[in-house]
């Protein structure tokens, strides 16, 4: 196994191995983190487990931050092929997203459509948050979603 602190070349997954592994032996949360990198947690995030390209300034900050190595910046910045995995997902958190666009997904799709027309909601020109809001019968989850519009384009 190479050593990632030395490595020529850091892959995306390696980068992200690093990431998380100095997050958990700083005792940070992704919200400190992305504060003091200037981005959102959920920009951060993303990008951080491979899913985004960091700005090279931000990417550059990040490995100040979490001392990671210059090479780590390089597999940063490069831009992401975006593959998962096409099961249904078994963590429970993540089940309940998948759920919720299966359940939900064709009634946003109309929504959509009829407040903007045919089209879809970016997501790459998208902001999410998640914040914690007090209730009586238990707290709740907040998911906030902002993308922008994209029209279909007719031929």
């Amino acid at each position: 196994m190479k050593d990632l602190t030395t490595a020529e070349f850091l892959t995306k997954e390696e980068a992200t191995a690093l990431i998380l592994l100095a997050k958990k032996r700083g005792g940070l949360t992704w919200e400190g983190i992305a504060e003091a990198i200037g981005m959102s947690p959920v920009w951060t995030h993303s990008a951080s487990m491979g899913m985004n390209a960091f700005p090279p300034d931000k990417a550059e900050a990040l490995a100040a931050l979490l001392d990671l190595p210059e090479t780590a910046v390089g597999a940063l910045t490069e831009s992401p092929t975006k593959i998962w995995s096409q099961t249904v997902p078994t963590d429970p958190c993540i089940y309940r997203f998948y759920e919720i666009v299966g359940v939900y997904g064709p009634t946003l799709k109309a929504l959509i459509h009829e407040k903007f027309g045919d089209g879809i909601m970016s997501a790459i020109d998208f902001d999410m948050s998640v914040t914690r809001v007090e209730n009586p019968k238990g707290d709740r989850v907040k998911v906030e979603m902002s993308g922008k519009y994209l029209s279909y384009n007719a031929w």
